[in-house]
């Protein structure tokens, strides 16, 4: 598979558009990328967890390799990809991964064979970390900890586990001063951060949302929410219609 490789120039006045966690929904990533009238001028981030949710594991990773082909593609490293490698890489089945949507991954996978397992696996191998723009914005999974910054982060598995981003910028009280000693430090150094991993639905949201200058675009894909894609620079969103109508006969992750 061939990756696409572009200077931040390339990207000035065009869209920049972020696509929240899709848990192998792809037939509401079809539709909201429709939604959002996507053109190949436009630049995709893709914040992560492709997979582990509902049926549609293979055809998710195969729409996104061939969207590759005509379209400029950031693609982020979720946990629930780095779960799901692991398995397509070792066989090893973790009980955990199987109870939160990896079954249905796997039973994906094993319909499909092994040559196609093979070939996915140099996908995920290729997911990023994060990606920080010409604009001072950081793009990642779930977050980070090091109160310098992405590139002092000692443990590599933060950038797509953790959730103390997250839970720090909502806790966060709006009246504090970026100029306090008590602000965090972590969020001084990015213009704006974008996530997923954490679905709104916890906190009763459905749509975007901001803390700080954290934005969350997980809006509960894998279970009653819909797939959103957020412009960066104009904020404006769409939204597809809730993953699980797509998919009638399937829990998704309960």
């Amino acid at each position: 598979m061939q990756f696409f490789l572009y200077n931040n120039s390339d990207f000035c006045g065009m869209r920049t558009l972020v696509i929240g966690d899709i848990h192998s929904g792809v037939k509401a990533l079809e539709q909201v990328l429709d939604r959002a009238g996507v053109t190949p001028s436009d630049t995709l981030i893709f914040l992560g967890d492709y997979v582990d949710g509902w049926s549609d594991a293979v055809k998710t990773i195969n729409f996104l390799m061939q969207l590759n082909t005509t379209h400029k593609c950031i693609w982020l490293r979720g946990n629930h990809d780095e779960l799901c490698y692991n398995w397509l890489k070792t066989k090893d089945h973790n009980p955990l991964w199987l109870m939160h949507g990896g079954q249905a991954s796997m039973d994906s996978y094993l319909a499909a064979g092994a040559e196609v397992m093979d070939r996915h696996q140099i996908f995920y191998e290729g997911l990023l970390n994060y990606h920080l723009d010409a604009h001072q914005r950081l793009f990642v999974h779930a977050g980070f900890t090091n109160l310098k910054g992405v590139d002092f982060e000692y443990f590599s598995k933060t950038f797509y586990w953790d959730r103390t981003l997250w839970e720090l910028a909502l806790s966060l009280d709006p009246q504090l001063k970026k100029d306090s000693i008590f602000y965090p430090k972590r969020l001084l150094h990015y213009k704006e951060i974008y996530i997923g991993h954490t679905p709104l639905s916890k906190i009763g949201k459905s749509v975007p949302h901001r803390a700080a200058n954290v934005w969350n675009i997980d809006t509960a894909a894998a279970y009653k929410g819909p797939l959103t894609i957020i412009d960066a620079d104009t904020k404006e969103f769409w939204q597809s219609d809730p993953v699980h109508t797509f998919y009638p006969a399937e829990n998704g992750r309960n």
